[in-house]
C-alpha cells in the first residue's frame, strides 16, 4: 500500500500544532483559580469559570463542529435519497444552541453547577444521579466513537494508511493534552482546530468546484444530471420521521455535558448565553463548505476521475464523499491541506466528550456516590485515570463501527429520549421526585428500545403506527436484508412519555404517602416525607428567583412529625407553630445552628 509522504507531513504538522497549544494552554493556566481557592479538579473541569467570549465562542462552536458533522453532512447531501432537505444537522444543532442559550444557559450557571448531573442528583438523590449517568455516559462515547470513525476513513482515503493506527494516534494524542490541561487546554485547541477546519475546507472548495469533471451545482440542484437533484426532498409519508430526527437534534442537542462544561466554564450567566448564541451561529456558517462539497459530488462524473467510473454511492462509501472529494478533485497540496481540517475537526469534539464523561464520573459518580470525603488530589487522579479509560473506550468503538450518521443519531436518541425531560422537570417542574424520575427513566428507554435500531440489528418489539419493511442491498457483497422502518415519530412520542410519566408519578407518590394511603415506612427512595428527602432539599442551590424552594412548595406536612424530622429543614415556618414551640427546647445544638443558618 503507497503511503504519501506530504500527506503524512501535513498531519504531523496539523497533529504538533495542536500538541503544542494543548500544552502550552495547560502551563499557561496551571495556577489558575489558586487565588480564589478553587479545587484543582474544578479548575480542570469549568476552566476557573473564566472563559471570555472569544475562546468561548470558539470552543463551543468546535464542540459540534467535529469530523461526524463536517462528514455526515456532506454524507446526506450527496446521498440521491436525502439530499440538503435531510441534511438536518446545521439548523438543528444551531437550533438546539439558540434554545439552551435562551431557557437552560442561565439558571444552569447562576447557580454555580460542576456537571450536568448536579441538579439531578440534588433533587433525586445520588442513586438517580447515577442511573441517569449511563445514557449521558453512552451519549458522549458514542459521540467520541462517531467522530473517530470519520477520521480513520478520512485518513485511509486520501493518505493511505492503516486506519486503526490513525484513529489510535488521533485519540493518543487528543487524550494527551485532555490530560495535562483539562478544560483549558481543550478550549485553546478548539480555537486552533476551528480556524483549520475552516480554512482548509474553504481552500478546498473553488478547486473542487473548478475541476472539468463537475457540473454547475446550480443546475444539479434542481435537475437530475449523474444522480437526483442534490436539493432533496420530504416525501408526504415520511413528513413524520423528518419532524422527529429534526426535533431529536434541536432538542437532544441541550442536555449533553459537553455543552453544559462551556455553559459551566462561561464567566458569568450572561455570556453563558451569548456563547451559546455565538456557537449556533459558528455552526451554520461551518456547514457550508460541506455542504457544497455534498453538492459537488453529486454534480461530478466519476467516469472522468481517478476515483473510476462506479460512484461512491453505489460501492457504500457515500460516508466518506467529502475526503473522496478532496482526493480526487482537487490538487494533492489542497487535499493535503483540507485532510488536516478534517483531522483537527476530529480532535475538536472528541476531546471534549472525552473530558465531559471523566469529569461526570469523578464528580458525580466517584466523589458524591462513593467517596464524599475524597480529597481534591484524589479527584484529580480519578479524572486522569478515566480520561484514559472513556478514551480507550471510545477508540475501540470507532474501530467497529457502522456509518457516521447511524452512530450521530443513536447518541442524541439516548440523551433526547430519557436526559432532556429529566432536565426539563428539573428545572422547571416544581414538585417531581426520585419515584417520576424513575418512572421517567424507565418509560422512555423501553418506548425508544421498542422501537428498534437498525443500526445495531436490533429488532423492534413495539410496532408503532405506519411501520414498513425495507430491503437493504449491500452493493458490495450483494446480500439483502430486510428491515423494519419505523414511520411514526416515536422518538418525540417515547420523549414525552417520559416526561409526562416524572409529572404524573412524581405528583401521585407525593399525594399517596401525604395522605396515608400509603406508609411513610414505605418511601424506600426517601423521596417524599423522609429525613432523607429534607436534608436533600436543605442542600441544593436549586433556586425559584432567588428563594430556595421550601418545604411548603414541596409537600404540607403534618404536626405528628418527628422529632428529627422537624429539626432538618431550613425552613421551620413551614410546620405549624405549636409543633415548633413544642419542640424547641428539644431540638440538638447542631439543628438549632442548622437554624440559624
Amino acid at each position: 500500500m503507497a503511503i504519501h509522504v506530504e500527506g503524512l507531513v501535513a498531519i504531523a504538522v496539523f497533529y504538533l500544532l495542536i500538541l503544542f497549544v494543548g500544552i502550552w494552554a495547560a502551563w499557561k493556566n496551571k495556577h489558575s483559580g489558586e487565588a480564589e481557592g478553587t479545587d484543582r479538579s474544578e479548575t480542570i473541569m469549568v476552566g476557573g469559570r473564566d472563559i471570555g467570549l472569544f475562546v468561548g465562542g470558539f470552543t463551543m462552536t468546535a464542540t459540534w463542529v467535529g469530523g461526524g458533522y463536517i462528514n455526515g453532512t456532506a454524507e446526506y447531501v450527496y446521498l440521491p435519497d436525502y439530499g440538503l432537505a435531510w441534511a438536518q444537522a446545521p439548523f438543528g444543532y444551531a437550533l438546539s444552541l439558540v434554545l439552551g442559550g435562551l431557557f437552560f444557559a442561565k439558571p444552569m450557571r447562576s447557580r454555580g453547577y460542576v456537571t450536568m448531573l448536579d441538579p439531578f442528583q440534588q433533587l433525586y438523590g445520588k442513586r438517580m444521579g447515577g442511573l441517569l449517568f449511563i445514557p449521558a455516559l453512552m451519549g458522549e462515547i458514542f459521540w467520541s466513537a462517531a467522530i473517530l470513525s470519520a477520521l480513520g476513513a478520512t485518513l485511509s482515503v486520501i493518505v493511505d494508511i492503516n486506519i486503526k493506527m490513525s484513529v489510535v494516534i488521533s485519540a493518543l494524542i487528543a487524550i494527551f493534552y485532555t490530560l495535562v490541561g483539562g478544560l483549558y487546554s481543550v478550549a485553546y485547541t478548539d480555537v486552533v482546530q476551528l480556524f483549520c477546519i475552516f480554512v482548509g475546507l474553504w481552500i478546498s472548495v473553488p478547486f473542487a468546484l473548478i475541476n472539468p469533471a463537475v457540473s454547475d451545482i446550480t443546475v444539479t440542484a434542481v435537475k437530475q444530471l449523474y444522480q437526483s437533484p442534490w436539493i432533496g426532498s420530504v416525501q408526504k409519508n415520511d413528513t413524520w420521521v423528518w419532524i422527529d430526527n429534526f426535533c431529536l437534534l434541536m432538542l437532544g442537542g441541550i442536555p449533553w455535558q459537553v455543552y453544559f462544561q462551556r455553559v459551566l466554564s462561561a464567566s458569568s450567566a450572561t455570556y453563558a448565553q451569548v456563547l451559546s448564541f455565538l456557537a449556533a451561529f459558528g455552526c451554520l456558517i461551518m456547514a457550508v463548505p460541506s455542504v457544497l462539497i455534498g453538492a459537488i459530488g453529486a454534480s461530478t462524473d466519476w467516469n472522468q476521475t481517478s476515483y473510476g467510473s462506479i460512484p461512491p454511492k453505489n460501492k457504500d462509501e457515500a460516508d466518506m464523499i467529502l475526503p473522496i472529494v478532496l482526493q480526487h478533485l482537487c490538487p494533492p497540496f489542497v487535499s493535503f491541506f483540507g485532510l488536516g481540517a478534517v483531522s483537527a475537526a476530529v480532535m475538536s469534539s472528541a476531546d471534549s466528550s472525552i473530558l465531559s464523561a471523566s469529569s461526570m464520573f469523578a464528580r458525580n459518580i466517584y466523589q458524591l456516590a462513593f467517596r464524599q470525603s475524597a480529597s481534591d488530589r484524589e479527584i484529580v487522579w480519578v479524572m486522569r485515570i478515566t480520561i484514559f479509560v472513556f478514551g480507550g473506550l471510545a477508540t475501540i468503538m470507532a474501530l467497529v463501527t457502522g456509518t457516521v450518521y447511524g452512530l450521530w443519531y443513536l447518541s442524541s436518541d439516548l440523551v433526547y429520549v430519557i436526559i432532556f425531560p429529566q432536565l426539563l422537570s428539573v428545572l422547571f417542574v416544581k414538585g417531581t421526585n426520585t419515584y417520576g424520575s424513575v418512572a421517567a427513566y424507565l418509560f422512555g428507554m423501553v418506548l425508544r428500545i421498542g422501537g428498534g435500531e437498525p443500526y445495531l440489528q436490533l429488532p423492534p418489539f413495539i410496532y408503532y403506527p405506519g411501520w414498513t419493511t425495507e430491503e437493504r442491498k449491500h452493493h458490495i457483497t450483494g446480500e439483502t436484508e430486510e428491515v423494519v422502518v419505523q414511520k411514526f415519530p416515536f422518538k418525540t412520542v417515547s420523549m414525552l412519555a417520559s416526561f409526562l410519566g416524572n409529572v404524573v408519578f412524581s405528583y401521585l407518590a407525593k399525594y399517596l404517602f401525604e395522605s396515608g394511603k400509603i406508609s411513610h415506612k414505605y418511601d424506600f427512595l426517601d423521596a417524599v416525607v423522609s429525613k432523607h428527602s429534607g436534608e436533600i432539599m436543605d442542600k441544593t442551590t436549586l433556586v425559584t428567583r432567588g428563594n430556595t424552594i421550601g418545604l411548603s412548595e414541596m409537600a404540607p406536612m403534618k404536626p405528628r412529625l418527628s422529632v428529627t424530622l422537624a429539626a432538618a429543614f431550613t425552613r421551620r415556618d413551614t410546620l405549624p407553630t405549636e409543633t415548633v414551640e413544642e419542640e424547641e427546647e428539644e431540638s440538638s445544638p447542631d439543628s438549632s445552628h442548622h437554624e440559624e443558618e
